[in-house]
């Protein structure tokens, strides 16, 4: 039965908490998507001139202790960088929903503890490097071979002391809603999905079944995380998903969704944190709904073939070798929301899916979204926001989100960047800003291991 048919009202969001290298925020991730103006740069925070490129989104300038109470700074020394991140962006989010919490000044609460959850998608968190090597440099011994090995005896028995006692801490991933929790009281449902880029959109979803079961008020969901380190480009440059080459003077330009000869994507840090309600709490506080998640679907589905594809930029794949194979985890995805929102392929206004620039993924994607909307598919914007941002991972769906969710309370499409040229049949290249209607957006996800969700977002008095 579609939502709008049952007798349980509608979650609605109330707060955007977007967070990237455009800033943190709505205002100035806003401003950016309007201007199509690119937060893509080379990586500060740390060396990265020895990985195949150093390109990435960024956020500059940011200090956790700037985002916390004054009571828990001294916290913020066992936050790792993505954790950090969530607790910014749900400030950010609580504020933007007019919510006070056990962080705001003056009290009391919005809503008791208790009807306050949290539910936050999150990645698996790379240790720092420093750190972790700072320890491990007291057990590396001379090789008999006249290099350097590492000493297991030595570290075990006390290399490992030189660690933090709380280090291991920094790295679960349940500390990203473990600190916000902390930070603003919420008592009620608690949890952690760790499901790739699939992560923040699941949690949508399953914030939006605790609001129904009437087991809370309001929820933070969303998803964040940061793999600008140099695990992450490792891990990641070791599944080819990555671009090669030196960077172009505007480094969006490398990163070319549903591109046939796309070279590969770059990573970003952040995501987005929501304030998610039931449309009667919000009703009685005077809240103001900034759109309704108003159908959510889920499924699975391995990326087809024999792993990823090559992206080394000098041997491009034929892409008139083969048909496109669709990932029917999204389009089973993407099918569900549209019948638990109550809406056809025609009534989507708006397009925001994965599109990383990683031919593999775009690709499936792309016969995805084709295997679902037919002929309707070369008629609807999509606004593609890796170039934007970079690839978020954890945080991408849930950004992905944030942004159809501005663009459906500004009814305005955001500027699209791109550097080369879209597959045929996909509105998906450069252009402007523009006002329009925007009903109801429909945004997708799919991870490398297989997990797949989807969100239809509607105007108020829509849906």
């Amino acid at each position: 039965m579609p939502r709008s048919e049952r007798p349980v009202a509608q979650p609605v969001i109330t707060g955007l908490g977007p967070i990237s290298a455009l800033g943190i925020g709505l205002d100035p991730t806003w401003a950016a998507l309007g201007e199509g103006r690119s937060g893509l740069d080379e990586i500060t925070g740390f060396d990265a001139t020895g990985f195949p490129s150093s390109a990435g989104g960024e956020l500059s300038g940011f200090r956790p202790t700037d985002h916390v109470p004054k009571s828990y700074r001294k916290a913020t020394k066992v936050m790792a960088r993505d954790s950090a991140l969530a607790v910014a962006a749900a400030r950010a989010a609580v504020e933007h929903a007019g919510l006070r919490t056990r962080a705001s000044e003056p009290q009391p609460s919005t809503y008791p503890d208790d009807r306050l959850g949290c539910l936050i998608g999150a990645g698996l968190i790379s240790a720092d490097t420093a750190e972790l090597g700072a320890a491990l440099a007291s057990s590396i011994r001379a090789g008999s071979d006249g290099g350097a090995d590492v000493d297991l005896e030595h570290w075990g028995r006390e290399g490992i002391a030189n660690l933090t006692p709380l280090w291991m801490l920094k790295y679960l991933p349940n500390m990203l809603a473990c600190h916000v929790t902390i930070i603003h009281g919420t008592r009620g449902p608690s949890n952690t999905l760790v499901c790739g880029e699939a992560s923040g959109l699941l949690s949508l979803g399953e914030a939006s079944r605790i609001l129904e079961r009437g087991a809370a008020d309001a929820v933070l969901t969303g998803g964040v995380e940061s793999k600008l380190n140099p695990l992450g480009l490792a891990r990641m440059y070791a599944w080819d998903r990555l671009r090669r080459g030196p960077a172009s003077d505007e480094a969006w330009r490398d990163v070319r969704p549903y591109d046939p000869d796309a070279g590969g994507s770059v990573l970003g840090e952040g995501g987005a944190i929501f304030v998610l309600e039931s449309a009667d709490a919000a009703a009685a506080r005077g809240a103001r709904a900034i759109g309704v998640l108003s159908g959510h679907g889920s499924s699975h589905a391995m990326l087809g073939g024999d792993g990823p594809e090559s992206l080394e930029t000098d041997s491009p794949e034929t892409d008139s070798s083969k048909p496109d194979s669709p990932n029917l985890g999204i389009v089973d995805a993407c099918e569900r929301a549209l019948e638990d929102a109550g809406v056809t392929p025609g009534e989507i206004d708006l397009i925001v899916p994965q599109g990383t620039g990683v031919r593999s993924m775009d690709r499936s994607e792309a016969a995805a979204l084709g295997e679902v909307f037919g002929d309707a598919l070369s008629e609807t914007p999509i606004a593609a926001v890796t170039p934007y941002v970079g690839d978020l991972v954890a945080g991408a769906g849930a950004f992905q989100a944030a942004v159809a969710l501005a663009a459906i309370a500004e009814q305005r499409f955001p500027a699209r960047l791109h550097g080369g040229t879209p597959a045929a049949g996909l509105l998906a290249g450069s252009a402007e800003s523009a006002a329009g209607q925007i009903r109801h957006a429909l945004v997708c996800c799919g991870s490398l291991t297989g997990q797949c969700a989807a969100v239809v977002l509607s105007a108020p008095g829509v849906a």
